[in-house]
């Protein structure tokens, strides 16, 4: 039995990462906003809440799925490297390295992103989405288990910096679990943007939302993100922050044994969950059994030659050509699914495929993040991974929030699809992800997890499609997860054929995965260390049903 209940409802629903940004986000649809008010609220609330994980200056990507129209649109939410970023500084000084600190900073983008996606998409103010997580930071809130955790295992990140020490290690020492956690900074700084949001009212909504975007790109916060990185050798200008746009564009979509899967472009690691998909496609996984060693082996290995893919050709497609459409077609699966060995195990990330000719601009454990997913009572949705850590790089002095340190995810030498340029977005790891079955159901899912966010992503979607779990089941179920590949962040660690497996698994399946050469590592039930995942599924009758992860501090809510 799940331990989490099933939730099920016809108006609205919402899961989200911490249950106060449920909350917040279920009070939005209540109040009678849409899914995008909603998805707007949990995610500022995030950044509070998970204020260890998520920044509100971090990244925000989101899939939208407009049902009365059809549309579904993703909003890029990532920022770039400002103009001033020099690799030859990280090859000459770190050893082609990105270290920690002020120097991993790319714009801010999360700002922009929600408002962009709130005066496209959503019916209300900033004001009346980010009251919740004003009133969070200023008052304070229980500090969480998953909290307390994160923040403990980096105390010394945070002590390299007095100003992050002051808010995350209060007392000189890591906050534990119950204790009142309080951000004033931040929220004097979201209060300030919904201020200017209020002085310009009288313009309408839209004028609102353009000061309140004004005043953290070219406003007071501005001022003082760039000031302070131009006094400690930082390279973002108030030009780079002024300048900066999210972008609005298709997302990614590939069909499966009938259903539709929409992941962001491979500016982020999200085609490659698609990919996996489409190695799997045609094969009867029921027959396996569900977690059996047959199972496990095929997923781990149709995982690693996605990985190497990512690895090969993932990168910003303004400034590297990558080749999706081929990466996603039926042959250049069928070439990859042959490659897979039932018998034996790749010993490490096998060489990347050859979906054909390719040109590119370029020469030749830890992260972590948060989610929310929505569903209103008209059928839209949405999907979208904040994030962005706090232990990495400087609190902005009064402010309260660590500009965008997600240049983690860049290489800071030349020859890799994602090496870092002035103006180019890092690789992402956050990927939400939807799927719609025409005519049946609509289904957005997304969670934290890093590199493990698409393989969890593909165990819960097989989970509920293939094996007909319900929502609590598919997202409860035992994972495993590989480290077979370079990581996305610095410094891209790389586990040859290290294969993570949740004790529930059995140890019968385990001996068997290991006699086909997987390294196993095993895991407790319900591990911190296998991501967790966050779903709503809405039936086309109008039937919720939601699930969220007991792996973190995820909740879901709806009537």
């Amino acid at each position: 039995m799940p331990l989490q209940p099933m939730v099920s409802g016809r108006r609205h629903m919402i899961s989200a990462g911490h249950w106060l940004a449920t909350e917040a986000g279920h009070a939005i649809l209540e109040a009678g906003g849409n899914a995008v008010d909603a998805a707007v609220a949990a995610g500022i609330a995030l950044g509070v809440l998970h204020a260890d994980q998520v920044q509100f200056s971090g990244v925000a990507p989101m899939i939208i799925h407009l049902r009365e129209t059809g549309e579904t649109v993703s909003i890029a939410g990532l920022g770039w490297w400002p103009k001033a970023a020099d690799i030859g500084v990280f090859e000459a000084q770190h050893g082609g390295s990105i270290p920690q600190g002020i120097l991993r900073t790319v714009v801010p983008a999360a700002p922009d992103a929600w408002l962009l996606a709130l005066a496209r998409y959503g019916t209300m103010s900033f004001g009346e989405v980010a009251h919740a997580a004003i009133r969070h930071a200023r008052d304070g809130f229980c500090v969480h288990p998953v909290m307390a955790h994160f923040i403990g295992q980096f105390a010394d990140n945070y002590r390299r910096w007095p100003q992050n020490a002051a808010i995350f290690l209060p007392g000189g020492a890591p906050p534990r679990e119950g204790d009142l956690f309080v951000q004033s900074d931040l929220a004097r700084s979201l209060q300030y943007m919904a201020d200017e949001e209020s002085a310009a009212a009288a313009g309408g909504r839209l004028a609102g939302l353009a000061a309140a975007r004004d005043a953290f790109y070219r406003g007071d916060l501005a001022i003082a993100m760039a000031a302070y990185h131009a006094g400690n050798g930082g390279w973002l200008t108030r030009e780079d922050l002024a300048e900066y746009r999210s972008v609005i564009e298709p997302p990614v979509r590939r069909m499966v044994d009938g259903t539709a899967v929409y992941s962001c472009g491979p500016w982020c690691q999200g085609p490659v969950l698609l990919q996996f998909l489409t190695v799997l496609e045609g094969i009867d996984l029921r027959s396996l059994g569900h977690n059996s060693a047959a199972y496990v082996h095929l997923l781990a290995e149709a995982m690693k030659l996605g990985f190497a893919d990512r690895e090969r050709f993932y990168g910003d497609p303004r400034f590297v050509d990558v080749p999706l459409a081929r990466l996603l077609s039926p042959a250049y699966a069928a070439t990859q699914r042959a490659r897979i060995d039932p018998a034996r195990a790749a010993p490490a990330m096998p060489e990347p495929g050859e979906p054909g000719l390719w040109n590119s601009a370029d020469p030749a454990l830890v992260g972590d993040t948060s989610y929310v997913c929505t569903v209103d009572r008209w059928g839209n949705a949405v999907s979208a991974t904040p994030s962005d850590t706090s232990w990495e790089s400087p609190v902005i002095p009064g402010l309260g929030f660590v500009p965008s340190s997600r240049g983690s995810q860049s290489w800071g030498r030349q020859g890799h699809a994602s090496s870092l340029a002035p103006g180019k977005r890092p690789r992402l790891t956050p990927n939400p992800a939807l799927a719609i079955r025409p005519g049946e159901w609509v289904m957005p899912f997304g969670g934290p997890g890093g590199d493990l966010q698409p393989q969890a992503l593909l165990q819960v979607y097989l989970n509920r499609t293939a094996f007909g779990m319900s929502m609590p089941e598919a997202v409860e179920a035992p994972r495993f997860v590989t480290h077979s590949f370079p990581g996305s962040f610095e410094p891209h660690a790389y586990h040859p054929g290290r294969l993570d497996v949740e004790e529930p698994i059995g140890q019968e399946a385990g001996e068997v995965l290991a006699a086909l050469g997987h390294q196993i590592q095993w895991r407790p039930a319900l591990s911190l260390n296998t991501a967790g995942v966050m779903a709503i599924s809405r039936r086309e009758d109008g039937l919720l049903q939601g699930g969220a992860d007991p792996r973190r501090a995820a909740r879901v809510m709806g009537w």
